[in-house]
């Protein structure tokens, strides 16, 4: 028999917290009066109700288990878990002292979890009070929320029902007389409720209903002294049903005569929703429905009223859900009791709910609530003069109600054309797999609601110093709602949701921003310079002028105004499906289906409940859950964790707390965001002097114990403030000037910072006061605000491509072409004429071949004049500029510089900067208003003084052969280096959306960090998000749905293209993991080699993610491996080693045999096998030396790269080698790369590709070649491969 799980070890709780029965005092329903009195029913209202019996787990000791093996049937009475009122002992009644308070048990009878306050159950059970009845009532279920002191939340279920008073008994006495006070008639015609309440720390409504509706029916035909056992032992089963793990897998439980279904939560991120989210849609309009989401989110005190005690609870849950992610932060208690309601008069914000018997009360008494009634679907606001609930923004209110309208929210719709079910579980079946869609459906739509809402927030965020600008998001706000922002951006809840933003939570709604972000949004989300609105989006906005009229005014309550909307077909005409397309919304409900889920049904308890008994479910529980995970395909990856978990906590209450570590040692490979760490590091430490020996002994469980022993038990508790943005008080030095301007979202580039710095300075002390930054942010700021205000005619929209943004408007001027302003995009430069406004090209800044500020005689004057002559025409532009003609001068010429470096470095991020350069000098010259203004901002002319400083011409060779280049740094403070490039190929996968089936590329970058490109447009697919903490060494894509990534931390991650998450880690390295390959061909299962740098090498099955054989090599320092002709070729720092997958040694290329002179190692190698040759470099040389794999003991052949100092990497490609490293051009250390050709063996080409060292190449499909830099540039270059 296995050992019991030690006392300390305490477990994660089952789905039972505490079960009670209630009902009325029984001293009241005694003596001869009262006996009277029952036959007038009236007289007994006054009924107090008290707890009569608690029952607790666990309801088996670890006594009962050596008890057990001797009989089961005559076994001692076991150490009690359960209480019963007694009738011996009224003076143990402490509560009785308390004015109308129920009584409760003696505390050393039964140990009551925290959060059940049992003084106030009575209440909640009974919240109408005790009605006795002079004939049968209908069962009935209510629902509760309890919160301790610490805000943790219980859940509990409440079934009432009614028994005939009997003179002969006493129901809750446990014995079979009571002395009789009354005519033998009894009490006939008086019924007597009675509440079970079922205590939960999950809120499984539903499930808890119908398990409660499953005992009601013994408990009506049971006697009265069976009542108690009848309920110890239906809460005894429900303690040994474990909860589900998040993920797909949902339990079911027979308990006869249904088939009770326990939901998961679909991931740790979202709540558990075991309820009917459509209830408030059925009670309420669309428009009420935001009005009160609109109230909860601006924390009002909000009472729920209804006459159905069940729906109080249940319409206020739902509208928690409809707020996901965001939270309610304060009270939340959805049922009141009549002897509550002074709760009401709380200061604070609030959800409560009453019966709607108490509204009238409640209006008269209460200020500055906000009334709902559920039962009419209205509301009502008790308001303050200074009081007013603002409206939630038009455009979003607008799609909420048209896609709610789209919404089946009757079930016998979807039903008019099937049979009657004959089977009853088969028809609450289907009736859940019906409200699990439309469940889904819903919140898509809140979510996509909230994201409507606050979408904008983020680009007001400095994630580096973790700032959020409110003052400069409320004025990009429309002005209808403003008054709603101010009142979110105040709360509680705001302040939540902006520390999950900035610390780049992967939440709900940062999967739905960005699954819906247009491609516009997603390209500016890599853009360095300020956002301005696109041709595209003024277009935009010229159509819509026709619904100007709809542009809402503030409407305040209590008339409460519904949202006018599009007229849509009516719903109810027909009560048949929409779809989005049928109301003409121009706003399409994200189709994203529901997650399939899997139900694993737990076997059978059987009674009595003693240790034998018990062990033996466990067991059986073990083997079913054993024989599950047997028959999963092996893309069942989530699955799987959900039945290793439920495994790992059952072995863990047989106490087999090996097989309980290894179960959870798995979910690293399965899914590591359910890995209990908390549980792990209690098991660990409760592990015995043996079991820590055997442990010790196995791998796995030794790397799980050192992970979490190693851990530091007090690590530093990340920084999750929030910092609203303020201008500075004090002088500031060059260091608190840059983290000043990052703060405020201007820009984040240092470089660019230390020149905006410069500029600011010129002439005085290396300081800036706080005036002069005032100065500097107030004209940035007016000229964003300006540029949103810039509206374009449609004769002038069409001459300019949709993307191009006006970025500098100038005064009106005349010019050689006609009297108008000057405007500047990122392509061009265009006159906006007068009068009738007309469009008059200029010139792009491609065509721009000079600019001269200059001056013009009029009459006695000399006006200021910009000239600029283009390459194409003979006509040169003039415009009297005036006093802005020298900014205008510095800008154009900027931008002609920064494009003129885009186009020869194929880099369109130039532009970019240029834009942000000119801006900057812009507000510059407005906020220093001096002479010298001008000169000061010639400060961030970076790229005009670039080329008069140093040749700008790329090297021819260079120039043909280099594509684009891309950033992903883009948005960093600071340029980050590429340590890994991956290039995966695109595919139509059934899992994939259209868009998401692009080929893509992937970009490791420093501290773990993972950047992901559509690889069609070198857009970013998917922004940074952490794999790990370490620098991340290779990269491998072992199937279509996954990609490894190998990290310093010896861990492989496994990333799921699909989702983009990672949730999977091979943990079996010991060192750092330096090298991925997979085997190529069609065998099945695929397979996957990884090496570490102590010479450990690995094969994996790709689709179980076990590891098939291992062996170590000889020598440490292993780099990298290749995979040719079913051999591996390992290369360590000493040698280059032949070896068979099974780990012999078939050759070895010695360094030192070959450099004796020298003093090396190797750095890394190619394979060509057509010519039967093994291509080499070494540390700190420029050269590359050649080996016939016919005789490797032969002296290799050597390539000499021109001008190299030093190679980093290399690849093969068609019949070249490309080797990148550093290298000389035009006397500057500069990044390189060599195309050899392994023919000829001659150096074809030699690229200048990077500003710093080439770290990284990859192929995409032998047509490029991609190479990353180091951090001095950051940056990632495509060649064309000939």
């Amino acid at each position: 028999m296995a050992e019991a799980v030690p006392q300390h070890l305490a477990l994660p709780s089952g789905l039972l917290e505490l079960c009670a029965l209630l009902g009325p005092d029984r001293d009241s329903l005694r003596g001869p009066e009262q006996v009277a009195q029952r036959k007038g029913v009236k007289s007994l209202s006054s009924l107090e109700p008290e707890v009569l019996s608690v029952f607790v787990p666990p309801f088996v000791s670890k006594e009962d288990g050596a008890a057990a093996g001797v009989n089961c049937a005559t076994l001692g009475k076991p150490r009690r878990r359960s209480f019963r009122k007694k009738r011996e002992r009224p003076k143990a009644e402490p509560w009785r002292g308390l004015p109308g308070g129920p009584r409760g048990p003696d505390p050393e009878d039964v140990s009551v979890p925290n959060g059940v306050d049992l003084l106030a159950l009575p209440q909640l059970c009974f919240p109408g009070g005790v009605c006795v009845a002079s004939e049968p009532k209908e069962d009935c279920v209510h629902f509760l929320v309890l919160t301790d002191v610490c805000g943790n939340r219980t859940y509990g279920v409440v079934a009432q029902y009614y028994r005939p008073l009997h003179d002969e008994y006493c129901f809750y006495n446990g014995k079979t007389h009571w002395e009789v006070s009354g005519p033998s008639g009894g009490a006939a015609g008086c019924f007597i409720p009675f509440a079970v309440c079922v205590v939960s720390r999950f809120p499984y409504y539903n499930a808890l209903k119908d398990c409660l509706s499953c005992l009601l029916t013994h408990l009506k035909f049971c006697k009265d002294f069976e009542v108690d056992n009848h309920i110890k032992d239906f809460a005894a089963k429900l303690s040994l049903i474990p909860s589900p793990p998040p993920g797909p897998l949902h339990l079911i439980f027979n308990m006869k005569p249904l088939q009770i279904v326990f939901p998961s939560r679909a991931d740790p991120e979202s709540p558990l929703i075991d309820l009917d989210l459509h209830l408030p849609l059925l009670c309420f309009r669309p428009e009420k429905v935001l009005q009160i989401l609109t109230c909860l989110l601006t924390e009002q005190r909000v009472v729920f009223f209804s006459s159905s005690w069940a729906l109080l609870t249940l319409v206020a849950e739902c509208f928690m859900v409809y707020l996901h992610p965001l939270q309610w932060q304060h009270t939340f208690v959805p049922i009141l009791s009549g002897q509550m309601l002074d709760f009401l008069m709380a200061p604070t914000s609030f959800l409560m709910g009453c019966h709607l018997d108490h509204f009238e009360e409640v209006s008269k008494e209460a200020d500055g609530l906000i009334l709902i009634n559920i039962d009419s679907g209205s509301i009502a606001h008790l308001r303050k003069e200074d009081a007013a609930v603002p409206d939630i923004p038009l455009l979003a209110a607008q799609t909420f109600v048209q896609r709610v309208q789209t919404l089946q929210l009757y079930h016998e719709l979807d039903l008019a054309h099937l049979c009657a079910s004959t089977d009853l579980n088969e028809d609450r079946a289907s009736r859940r797999a019906w409200q699990q869609g439309l469940n889904h459906q819903i919140q898509q739509i809140t979510v996509h609601l909230l994201v409507s809402i606050f979408r904008d927030v983020k680009n007001h965020l400095n994630y580096e110093h973790r700032v959020f600008n409110s003052e400069e998001f409320l004025k990009t706000r429309a002005p209808g709602d403003q008054a709603f922002y101010k009142q979110v951006l105040d709360t509680y809840m705001f302040h939540a949701f902006l520390k999950a933003r900035l610390s780049r939570r992967m939440d709900a709604f940062a999967q739905m921003d960005l699954h819906t972000q247009s491609e516009e949004d997603r390209i500016n989300g890599t853009l360095l310079s300020p956002r301005r609105p696109t041709i595209e989006k003024m277009a935009s906005r010229k159509s819509s002028s026709l619904h100007a009229a709809d542009r809402r005014m503030v409407v305040s309550m209590p008339n409460l105004q519904d949202i006018v909307v599009p007229e849509l077909p009516p719903r109810n005409s027909s009560l048949r499906k929409m779809h989005t397309s049928d109301c003409g919304s121009s706003h399409a409900v994200l189709s994203v289906a529901p997650k399939s889920t899997h139900t694993f049904k737990i076997p059978e308890v059987h009674f009595p409940l003693v240790g034998q008994c018990v062990q033996a479910f466990h067991a059986d529980c073990a083997a079913q859950l054993t024989k599950a995970m047997g028959s999963l395909p092996p893309e069942s990856s989530a699955l799987l964790a959900g039945f290793l978990y439920l495994r790992g906590l059952v072995r863990l209450t047989q106490g087999q707390l090996l097989g309980a570590l290894l179960d959870f040692q798995s979910l690293y490979k399965t899914d590591v965001r359910i890995f209990p760490a908390d549980l792990v590091q209690r098991t660990v430490e409760s592990l015995s002097g043996p079991e820590r020996v055997q442990a010790e002994r196995t791998p796995e469980l030794r790397r799980l114990m050192s992970e979490v022993m190693d851990k530091p038990a007090d690590a530093p508790k990340a920084d999750d403030r929030v910092k609203h943005f303020e201008l500075p008080r004090t002088h500031m030095q060059l260091d608190d000037f840059v983290k000043r301007v990052q703060e405020s979202g201007i820009v984040k580039d240092a470089g660019t910072i230390h020149r905006l710095f410069a500029a600011l300075t010129v002439g005085h002390e290396k300081q800036i006061d706080p005036e002069t930054f005032k100065d500097f942010y107030n004209c940035w700021k007016e000229a964003e605000a300006e540029a949103q205000e810039v509206s374009l005619p449609l004769s002038v929209i069409e001459h300019l491509d949709k993307n191009e943004c006006v970025y500098k408007l100038s005064s009106s001027v005349k010019t050689n072409r006609g009297v108008g302003k000057i405007a500047m995009t990122q392509k061009r430069l265009f006159l906006l004429t007068e009068g009738r406004p007309g469009y008059v090209e200029i010139s792009t800044f491609r065509n721009i071949a000079e600019v001269r500020s200059t001056t013009v005689a009029f009459l006695l004057l000399r006006i200021p004049t910009l000239k600029v002559k283009m390459v194409s025409k003979k006509e040169v532009f003039e415009a009297n500029l005036k006093n802005e003609c020298d900014l205008w001068h510095l800008m154009v010429k900027e931008m002609c510089a920064g494009k003129r470096l885009a186009d020869e470095y194929k880099d369109p991020q130039y532009v970019q900067q240029a834009l942000t350069h000119v801006l900057l000098m812009d507000a510059v010259v407005g906020a220093l208003q001096s002479p010298g203004a001008v000169y000061a901002a010639s400060k961030l002319s970076y790229f005009d003084k670039m080329k008069n400083e140093m040749p700008l011409a790329v090297p021819k060779t260079t120039s043909e052969t280099l594509k684009h280049k891309i950033n992903p740094s883009a948005g960093e403070t600071t340029p980050r280096g590429v340590d890994v490039l991956l290039y995966t190929p695109g595919h139509l996968d059934p899992a994939e959306k259209i868009e998401d089936a692009h080929p893509k590329l992937w970009c490791a970058l420093d501290e773990g960090k993972v950047i992901v490109f559509d690889a069609s447009s070198w857009t970013v697919h998917q922004h940074c998000f952490k794999v790990g903490t370490s620098k991340l060494n290779c990269m491998v894509m072992a199937e279509q749905s996954q990609v490894w990534v190998g990290s310093e931390d010896s861990v492989i991650y496994i990333i799921n293209i699909h989702s983009m998450s990672c949730n999977k880690q091979l943990t079996d390295h010991r060192s750092s993991v330096t090298g991925l390959v997979v085997q190529d061909g069609a065998q099945a299962p695929r397979e996957v080699y990884s090496c570490s740098m102590d010479g450990t090498v690995l094969a994996w099955n790709v689709s179980t993610l076990r590891v098939t054989s291992r062996f170590q090599l000889p020598s440490c320092g292993l780099s990298s491996i290749r995979l040719h002709s079913d051999r591996l070729w390992c290369c360590t720092g000493t040698s280059i080693m032949l070896v068979t997958t099974n780990g012999f040694v078939r050759q070895e290329l010695k360094i030192n045999e070959n450099f004796t002179e020298i003093s090396t190692s190797f750095l890394g190698f190619q394979l060509v096998p057509e010519q039967e040759q093994l291509w080499a470099a070494c540390a700190g040389y420029g050269d590359l030396y050649i080996w016939s794999l016919r005789d490797l003991a032969q002296p290799p052949q050597r390539i000499h790269l021109p001008d190299c100092s030093e190679v980093n990497c290399m690849i093969r490609v068609k019949k070249q080698i490309w080797v990148g490293g550093t290298g000389l051009s035009q006397g500057r250390s500069k990044g390189k790369i060599y195309v050899v050709d392994t023919e000829r063996k001659t150096v074809e080409k030699e690229l200048v590709a990077h500003a710093d060292t080439v770290k990284t190449l990859c192929s995409a499909e032998d047509r490029y070649v991609l190479s990353g830099s180091g951090r001095e540039e950051g940056k990632i270059a495509i060649w064309k491969v000939e």
